[in-house]
């Protein structure tokens, strides 16, 4: 169903490219009549150009997991109060965008940093593509400002690192050893009333085992926004597996490019975005070197050029 429901989505994107071809026709026998539609057949070609440009931008999203939903991670750096507030703010731009495209998210765990910001959270986004679009924000984020903690006015840098990986459904299977997962609870500070404070709540799960490269890894999931453990212990379990699931998609991906005899570009923990506040205004990201002054309609979640030049350039 899933996937005839895509099918569908392209059928209908195409359809819509048709129709505005067809217009834009039809006002070109209307003009050759003598009639004056100049204004609704430029309009037609701006639609035309706009659709036509949607549905490439799709094409490129042809992997496997692009059509999943996301779970998007965001952890502060080293820096105290100024990253956990550089955390916070992108925390929001990140609930905008979902806002903007029409995705639907929850926050499945979320810290508080002790003065202001948050030093972690985590995000599952719902939506056709969304990880597909969400799959270019992975790498280290750093924003350079007048620090508004700073009594001295001062210019600060700070880092965040924002890791985003499909989550896994009923199609993938992905077998974790019952006795190498450690089961922690905690009291929540998410939604479900006075329960929350009275019951530990909250779940973290931490997987210790052995990849099929065999490295050993150490694997922490945890959810805190559900009203009963069960249901924190469920969703933090599909967290859980969806981060395995990603290292495992990794393992594979640099094996491919090993033998295609390429070297992958390492997202994960690199730099790949700056955010100049001070002296000057500018987003710049690194990889496709798209940049724009604009910072504050990025900051409210205006992320789709910026995410639209990284799929180009990584277009083979």
């Amino acid at each position: 169903m899933k996937d005839l429901n895509t099918e569908k989505v392209w059928v209908q994107s195409w359809d819509d490219v048709n129709e505005h071809r067809q217009n834009i026709l039809l006002f070109r026998e209307i003009i050759a009549e003598g009639d004056d539609v100049g204004d609704d057949l430029q309009q037609e070609v701006n639609l035309l150009f706009k659709s036509v440009e949607h549905l490439e931008f799709k094409t490129m999203l042809n992997d496997s997991d692009d059509r999943r939903n996301a779970l998007i991670t965001i952890n502060a750096g080293a820096g105290g109060t100024e990253s956990q507030d550089w955390a916070q703010m992108l925390f929001r731009m990140y609930t905008r965008y979902c806002e903007s495209e029409g995705f639907s998210y929850e926050t499945v765990e979320l810290q508080y940093g002790e003065v202001a910001g948050i030093k972690s959270a985590s995000i599952e986004v719902t939506g056709e593509f969304a990880y597909g679009y969400l799959k270019a924000e992975n790498g280290v984020h750093r924003l350079v400002r007048i620090s508004p903690f700073d009594s001295n006015a001062r210019r600060h840098t700070s880092f965040c690192s924002v890791f985003v990986v499909p989550i896994v459904d009923d199609e993938i299977e992905i077998d974790l050893n019952p006795d190498e997962i450690e089961l922690q609870r905690f009291h929540a500070g998410g939604k479900g009333g006075q329960n929350v404070n009275k019951v530990e709540t909250g779940v973290r799960l931490v997987w210790t085992g052995q990849l099929t490269n065999g490295e050993s890894v150490r694997v922490v999931a945890e959810c805190q926004q559900e009203r009963s453990q069960l249901q924190n212990r469920e969703k933090a379990m599909v967290l859980l597996k969806s981060r395995v699931y990603n290292l495992e998609k990794e393992i594979q991906e640099a094996a491919k490019a090993k033998l295609e005899g390429t070297k992958m570009k390492n997202e994960w923990g690199s730099q790949i975005r700056s955010y100049v506040f001070h002296p000057y205004k500018m987003i710049k990201d690194h990889r496709s070197d798209y940049e724009t002054s604009d910072i504050d309609s990025v900051m409210d979640g205006d992320l789709e050029e910026f995410i639209k030049a990284y799929l180009m350039s990584t277009r083979e």
